[in-house]
């Protein structure tokens, strides 16, 4: 059984940063790969980005191509998501998911999932 732990969410606003953090629990991290999505009131799950555990392997939403960066760490079994330039419809709560072997972008695609953490940009 595979936890996830995300934080590293708050209030910020509009043209700020924030880093999000998803601690795993997965014995062999790297064999993983970690994705980050979000979810507005009213809206469905939206992929945001996603890394394979050994690193140097990323995709990412158009919606956040070139202000997002996604990253991870082996040794703390930890995926971070750098935000930059954020702006008011990046307000969603974001959450980390993992699935053993290949996933894309869809939602349905991964097994594990973290509880989210809210990420509130003010305008």
């Amino acid at each position: 059984q595979v936890q996830l732990v995300e934080s590293g969410g708050g209030l910020v606003q509009a043209g700020g940063s924030l880093r999000l953090s998803c601690a795993a629990s997965a014995r062999t991290f790297r064999s993983y790969v970690l994705g980050w999505f979000r979810q507005a009131p009213g809206k469905e799950r939206e992929f945001v980005a996603s890394i394979d555990g050994r690193g140097g392997r990323t995709d990412y939403a158009d919606s956040v191509k070139g202000r997002f960066t996604i990253s991870s760490d082996s040794s703390r079994k930890t995926v971070f998501l750098q935000m930059t330039s954020l702006r008011p419809e990046d307000t969603a709560v974001y959450y980390c998911a993992a699935n053993l072997a290949y996933a894309g972008r869809g939602p349905n695609e991964y097994t594990y999932w973290g509880q989210g953490t809210q990420v509130t940009v003010s305008s």
